[in-house]
């Protein structure tokens, strides 16, 4: 099988000049460049350029999958959106990390080793930034989970000591946005493991808040710094006017946050998984009974309505078996199959031998029908 990776970077925060688009096609002569893109697959090799390099100076978010179990996540971010010491309690292993530009931080996610390879039998790389660059945006608003989830994954993968704690108490765990539980799925984090955080939560979320809780503090706001943000916008800085106003909510919304309690260990997070995954397996268990109940209760009633008019359903059979092919023989032999049970339960086998040896009357020499109903059960040849 031959190598296969997938690469795309997109501009968030501004779009690149055309200077730029140049200097990135020096990089390579048949990637998609935009923009606000830059967008490659190759069938043999791979990126020869500097990753680092290209997100430092380009870019705000990027994708590489390959077909060798490869799967990294990055995003750009400006360093007053988090704290290096808040980074560092979330970088524990190989799986989350963080570097430092002069003005950026360059956060990376990435898979690791895996044993579904199964997964990357045909990988299709398209499609993954469209469901993990919302995490940026995320971020700029002070939702940290995303960051949860790369140390979980290294929490699941590595050698931990038992007793780490978490680094924080984050709310929300329990309702993930849709990009975290994509990033989960992309880093193949354990589901049991992430539901058993989830189930320490208090289910709430970091974004709850009332309309009025909102205009109340909006109201608050300082009439010079509310002029700020919208000079800010007319001058075409919204992006920025955004990320400074939400960052100011984050924090006046973390004041009225309630503690959340202790953090916990990775042995707890551990024994929550564990009782996750009964409960998991309690509730596919039920869910696979409910279905199989339905399924009958459909077949009970689908058996009734042949039964309630049976020169229909073998008027069926008989349009079904003059078309002479393949598909509609195994048509025919399911239709009597189920006129034999059909007959069974509400009108009588006997019946069912008699219209089937009219039926055979006309179709007796159609040698590879008859041969299905022979393996079916359903008639014996003479």
């Amino acid at each position: 099988m031959s190598s296969y990776q997938y690469l795309e970077f997109i501009a968030i925060d501004r779009p690149l000049t055309s200077i730029e688009m140049d200097r990135l096609r020096c990089t390579s002569t048949r990637a998609q460049i935009t923009p606000v893109s830059f967008v490659n697959e190759y069938s043999y090799g791979g990126f020869k350029s500097s990753t680092h390099d290209i997100m430092c100076n380009y870019f705000d978010a990027h994708v590489c999958i390959s077909n060798w179990a490869e799967a990294i996540f990055m995003l750009r971010l400006p360093k007053e959106t988090i704290d290096q010491k808040t980074l560092e309690a979330y970088c524990i292993g190989p799986h989350f990390e963080f570097q430092a530009s002069p003005e950026h931080w360059l956060l990376t996610w990435s898979l690791g080793e895996t044993d579904n390879y199964g997964r990357f039998n045909y990988v299709e790389g398209s499609g993954w930034m469209a469901r993990l660059a919302p995490l940026r945006e995320e971020l700029l608003r002070g939702d940290l989970r995303s960051l949860y989830i790369g140390w979980l994954k290294s929490v699941t993968e590595e050698d931990t000591n038992p007793d780490m704690l978490e680094p924080m108490a984050l709310q929300g765990l329990g309702h993930l946005t849709a990009a975290q539980q994509s990033l989960a799925e992309y880093l193949e984090v354990d589901e049991d493991m992430l539901a058993g955080c989830e189930t320490g939560d208090l289910e709430n979320s970091p974004e709850t808040v009332s309309e009025v809780e909102l205009d109340a503090w909006l109201n608050k706001l300082p009439k010079s710094e509310a002029l700020g943000y919208l000079r800010q916008l007319l001058a075409g800085q919204g992006k920025l006017a955004e990320r400074k106003l939400n960052q100011r909510r984050a924090a006046w919304r973390a004041k009225l946050t309630p503690p959340l309690g202790n953090r916990r260990s990775v042995k707890e997070l551990w024994q929550m998984a564990e009782q996750a995954k009964d409960a998991r397996q309690i509730r596919e268990q039920e869910e696979k009974q409910l279905a199989a109940e339905e399924l009958k209760k459909k077949r009970e009633a689908r058996l009734a309505s042949l039964a309630a008019n049976p020169t229909l359903a073998w008027n069926e059979a008989h349009d079904a078996a003059r078309k002479g092919n393949a598909e509609a023989y195994q048509a025919t032999c399911q239709q009597l199959t189920n006129l034999q049970e059909a007959y069974s339960k509400h009108i009588s086998l006997a019946a069912f031998q008699k219209d089937l040896q009219n039926f055979m009357g006309e179709h007796l020499r159609r040698c590879t029908l008859t041969q299905r109903l022979v393996e079916a059960g359903l008639w014996k040849d003479r």
